[in-house]
């Protein structure tokens, strides 16, 4: 009992510290970053002068947020408010990824508008360039399962996409989608106010 209450105290003073370290050292060398924004340490920020983060939201241990764009001044990596990421996120951007409000992942997501050249089968995929596939944008409320991976697609508003999907093409808002690559099988149908299985093909 004692223990547990002197661990809940350190755990309270820890991550009021960890706060206010962001808040002085790291929040100033982003784009922009709302009040209550936090990214749990460790972590890593690469190109932070690009990066935003909205207010209140929050960003588990071992996350990577990266931005380097094509052309100078040209790409953003943009966290809604009110947006909760777990573990072990990474997100890279060249042009343009963007959170909208509320979003909440699970551990283990990548989500990327860009890849790997490979065109060129003489040169080792290492030494090709980055090369944009398409933006990304994540709608408000959706929720990404554990180990997601979202590559140059958009996903709609109130989505969830179930574990370990693989998202290469866009999502329609109020759908859920499953698989590799991901198809959504059931879309929320107004008129009733249900979610609807959707045939597959």
């Amino acid at each position: 009992m004692l223990f547990s209450k002197l661990y809940n105290s350190y755990h309270r003073v820890r991550s009021k510290y960890m706060r206010t370290v962001f808040r002085l050292c790291h929040a100033p060398t982003m784009h922009t970053c709302g009040s209550g924004a936090h990214l749990y340490s460790p972590f890593r920020l690469e190109g932070a002068e690009n990066i935003s983060l909205g207010k209140n939201c929050v960003i588990q241990a071992n996350s990577w947020l990266y931005c380097q764009p094509e052309v100078e001044d040209d790409g953003c990596l943009e966290i809604g408010e009110g947006c909760v990421l777990g573990y072990n996120n990474h997100i890279t951007a060249v042009r343009k990824v963007v959170f909208e409000e509320y979003v909440l992942t699970a551990n283990n997501i990548f989500v990327s508008d860009n890849l790997h050249a490979y065109e060129d089968i003489e040169t080792p995929i290492l030494q090709q360039p980055i090369k944009l596939k398409a933006p990304v944008v994540i709608g408000r409320g959706s929720w990404l399962g554990e180990n997601v991976c979202v590559i140059g697609a958009s996903i709609g508003k109130n989505c969830v996409i179930g574990a370990n999907s693989v998202v290469t093409q866009d999502i329609p808002d109020y759908s859920i989608a499953v698989g590799s690559p991901a198809v959504v099988i059931k879309q929320y149908e107004h008129t009733t106010r249900s979610w609807v299985p959707c045939a597959q093909e």
